[in-house]
């Protein structure tokens, strides 16, 4: 993941940088896997891979297929990089460590889920019980979320092929 992040960075071909973040997209849907996140992977894969990938490469027909080069490089945009990173990193010192049974989230309501989802909810995956029963309202919010942006893109677009197809009809 690390080696497609740097030549995202080098690249000035704006159609590779795109087929690469579809493959960085896809990687990390294989590392939720992994990490048994398999409801993460699936809108990682879906959303980054998917649904972004086909509307970079349309915003991308609309533009040149090279990056405009900058005149200068400028140390504020990487000391911003840098203190972002560090703050970051220091955020997760206090972290419990991964898979940690005495972590917080595992005292608080993942005991009940694992005992009452099935019972509660007549549905035989605890998953499936928690995304689709108690946190219901929750994923139909990041649904509707993701329709809306969708939605809003296109309409940018949208927008501006009628605007040419205007200013061509007019000369």
């Amino acid at each position: 993941m690390t080696v497609t992040i740097f030549m995202i960075v080098r690249l000035h071909n704006l159609f590779a940088v795109v087929m690469l973040g579809g493959i960085y997209s896809l990687m990390a849907a294989s590392m939720f896997v992994v990490l048994d996140a398999v409801d993460v992977a699936f809108t990682e894969a879906a959303v980054g891979a998917g649904i972004s990938t086909v509307l970079m490469l349309a915003a991308l027909s609309l533009t040149k297929s090279e990056e405009k080069v900058a005149s200068r490089h400028g140390i504020l945009p990487l000391l911003v990089v840098l203190i972002t990173g560090a703050a970051l990193v220091y955020g997760t010192l206090d972290m419990p460590h991964y898979g940690d049974p005495n972590a917080p989230i595992q005292q608080h309501v993942a005991p009940t889920y694992l005992a009452e989802a099935q019972t509660k909810t007549t549905v035989p995956n605890v998953v499936t019980a928690v995304l689709a029963s108690y946190r219901g309202y929750d994923t139909l919010g990041e649904v509707a979320v993701i329709f809306t942006a969708g939605v809003g893109v296109m309409l940018l677009l949208g927008g501006r092929r009628r605007r040419r197809r205007r200013s061509e009809g007019s000369e």
